[in-house]
């Protein structure tokens, strides 16, 4: 299955826009939760019955920006939480296929204390896990890229987070172009565990969201590596989706 997220959307309608994405032959969207898209219950009823017009499934990125499930202030950390839970609830509700989330990010206690810091981020992704489980819901949570305060910005780093969690990961190949480059080693952590993919591109520098073979990541060797769960494009068009979706097609997914 290849999707397409909103961020390709831009300044269309989404009715135009969704009618566009399965003509273009995706097989699902992915709805970014994000300002001015968030999935309040309006937004999710009205996103759910468009989507029943139409042969797309769905998956959901949850919330990030404000949202910190590692945060050393308990009433911010308890917030961002229950953000998580009602987007998998809405998850569930929409039939939505997996949840895409990032992990906590540093501050500058964070830096100073990280064992506790570890200690509190790995408690909300435990919560998280559950409350997935119960709601029968898969959740990835995506490695990050090159930035200061991000985290899990290497497969080792992940893996430091999520050790032990029933919890999936979302495998964002760009993001990682921009810190490791190590794809290889990345799956070899995660390969069993990937429930879905971020598909994008950039020079190895910034996070740019390019059309697929407009940066530096070798996609022709990528590509047959790569385990064959939901792969949604993260680019910034509808033209760029086009493309990318083609090179994939070229690439036999």
């Amino acid at each position: 299955m290849i999707g397409l997220s909103t961020t390709a959307l831009g300044e269309k309608g989404v009715e135009v826009w969704v009618e566009r994405v399965e003509e273009l032959g995706f097989d699902y969207i992915e709805w970014v939760s994000e300002w001015p898209r968030f999935l309040s219950d309006e937004t999710a009823r009205r996103v759910g019955e468009l989507l029943n017009s139409f042969e797309l499934e769905l998956t959901i990125h949850a919330p990030f920006s404000d949202v910190n499930i590692a945060s050393f202030n308990e009433r911010i950390r308890r917030a961002s939480l229950e953000v998580i839970f009602e987007t998998l609830e809405r998850a569930v509700e929409m039939g939505a296929i997996a949840v895409t989330m990032h992990p906590g990010h540093c501050s500058p206690v964070s830096r100073k204390y990280q064992a506790e810091y570890i200690r509190i981020h790995r408690r909300s992704l435990e919560k998280i896990a559950k409350v997935a489980e119960e709601l029968g819901i898969r959740v990835g949570v995506e490695n990050m890229p090159r930035f200061p305060i991000l985290d899990a910005q290497t497969p080792e780093r992940l893996y430091e987070l999520i050790k032990g969690i029933d919890i999936g990961v979302t495998f964002d190949v760009a993001h990682l172009n921009t810190t490791t480059g190590d794809f290889e080693g990345f799956l070899r952590f995660f390969k069993d565990r990937i429930v879905l993919l971020h598909l994008h591109d950039n020079r190895g520098e910034r996070d740019d969201h390019l059309a697929l073979g407009e940066g530096s990541i070798p996609w022709e060797r990528l590509v047959p590596m790569l385990p064959r769960v939901p792969a949604t494009l993260e680019v910034t068009s509808l033209e760029a989706a086009k493309r990318s979706l083609a090179l994939l097609r070229s690439l036999h997914w």
